[in-house]
């Protein structure tokens, strides 16, 4: 056989290797049904909630579907309730996020400049973190109770004596804040973390060069920090959207629905009112936002990184 057969030969030697089907390896069968047990999880209750919200759902007797068509869709678009919880919603995520990305960071920046003692200020201040979020909410109705809370109390000596969670204004400041205290330590550990991993010789070169204060934390620490920060922002975000349990146990929703967000009143509509249906478009609603959130910071992280 010459060496022009051995050419004209490998080529189907080749095709040959290509057409091959792929085998799933040990691995992948290793993993089969732990994915398996997952997708049952997640996909066959979003195929029944996405059922439901074009559904009437009957309790009585067993849990029935009766074919609705887009009514409860088109319900949402003369709910005046359904977008005041969606614009409390909102502005519950702007606040909490962004009061707990200023405090997060300034506590970080104040604990990596110090050398002694840092580990027993970061478990003081990891504290609220770990205390159950019905906890968090039953402490604020006692430190908020005009009768014997302590805010209460520091609030009446500067002339405030209403009843701190009875007003629309100051319950949803109330609840906001208690959110703030809990997880400002979740974000101050994410920027604590980046600025530990920060290069030392980029420091130390624009200390030299004369920058400090303002312009060392804007143009060397802030670009340095920015992936974290963001990864700190996405799980907080995501987390705020469905957040429920501290504004259930202070203010259920109330004073006239000033703390009502989307997650109260999914609970309110399905439970209360045992209107499923409706309630399932609110739930597919804030899958979609949390979608929509969390695609949005994915995609700036990723300009970050090909930056």
């Amino acid at each position: 056989m010459t060496a022009l057969d051995v050419q004209a030969q490998e080529p189907d030697v080749e095709s040959r290797e290509v057409a091959k089907p792929r085998r799933i390896r040990f691995t992948g069968r290793l993993m089969a049904p732990g994915v398996v047990v997952l997708a049952a999880l997640s996909v066959l209750p979003t195929v029944v909630l996405v059922a439901m919200s074009f559904s009437t759902v009957s309790l009585v007797g067993g849990f029935r579907l009766h074919f609705a068509g887009g009514h409860n869709w088109a319900r949402i678009f003369s709910d005046g309730a359904f977008w005041r919880s969606w614009g409390t919603t909102a502005l519950y995520l702007v606040l909490t996020i962004g009061l707990e990305l200023v405090l997060g960071t300034a506590l970080a920046l104040a604990l990596y400049r110090f050398a002694r003692g840092r580990g027993a200020l970061l478990s003081l201040l990891l504290l609220p973190m770990f205390v159950a979020p019905v906890i968090v909410g039953l402490l604020g109705r006692f430190l908020t109770d005009s009768a014997y809370g302590l805010y209460a109390w520091l609030l009446s000596q500067i002339g405030y004596h209403a009843e701190i969670l009875a007003h629309g204004p100051s319950a949803f400041t109330a609840v906001v804040a208690m959110d703030v205290w809990e997880w400002t330590p979740l974000l101050m550990l994410i920027v604590l973390a980046g600025l530990s991993s920060m290069n030392p010789a980029v420091v130390e070169a624009a200390s030299l060069d004369g920058a400090s204060g303002w312009r060392m934390f804007r143009h060397i620490t802030l670009p340095s920090i920015s992936s974290v920060l963001l990864v700190g922002l996405l799980i907080r975000s995501m987390d705020a959207i469905r957040y429920f349990d501290i504004i259930t146990i202070t203010t259920n929703g109330g004073p006239a629905d000033a703390t009502k967000t989307a997650p109260v009143r999914l609970y309110e509509t399905a439970f209360r009112f045992f209107d499923i249906g409706y309630a399932a478009v609110t739930g597919i609603l804030m899958l979609v936002v949390t979608i929509v959130v969390a695609r949005g910071f994915i995609r700036v992280l990723g300009r970050g990184a090909d930056a």
